[in-house]
């Protein structure tokens, strides 16, 4: 009795499986990428990783985290970057909140900026919260500012708008 009930259910299921499955394939190249924009920003994704044996050169720009072990000469625009040990960054970093354990050469723009007892920075930082642990090495200038991320854009489109207004 349970056996006949289990092969008629998965029958049952298989026939409504078969009747759904050519309707959704019709339209699936549409409705999955649908889906899948819908749902890729919702969950948090995992950092993207550039190892330590992976060079590259331009620029890097995302929404999400990103772990550089390795070398990048460019830009990296990102919200959480996390330089390792063996990375060495040539170019400037904007992101909400930097951790920096390797080198960078280059501007670095972060509302929270860690600087640890590996790290090794030349160049100017603008943030809005900083750590400095001791150990580190640091040569360049320090300014703290309530937007670090957004003041280049904020300055330039400010000055035209009061222009006209005067006008």
């Amino acid at each position: 009795m349970f056996s006949k009930s289990k092969i008629n259910e998965p029958n049952s299921s298989k026939d409504a499986g078969d009747t759904a499955a050519p309707a959704p394939s019709s339209a699936g190249g549409m409705a999955p990428k649908s889906d899948l924009s819908s749902s890729a920003p919702r969950p948090k994704a995992a950092p993207s990783v550039l190892s330590n044996d992976l060079t590259i050169t331009g620029n890097i720009k995302t929404v999400g985290d990103v772990q550089v072990e390795g070398t990048v000469e460019g830009d990296i625009r990102a919200h959480l970057l996390t330089v390792g040990e063996t990375a060495v960054i040539k170019g400037e970093i904007i992101a909400d909140d930097v951790v920096v354990n390797g080198r960078i050469v280059g501007r670095v723009r972060g509302l929270k900026v860690r600087l640890t007892s590996t790290a090794r920075v030349e160049g100017d930082i603008i943030h809005k919260t900083i750590a400095i642990e001791s150990g580190a090495h640091f040569e360049g200038s320090v300014q703290r500012q309530d937007d670090p991320l957004n003041t280049g854009a904020t300055k330039a489109s400010a000055a035209p708008k009061a222009e006209p207004a005067k006008s």
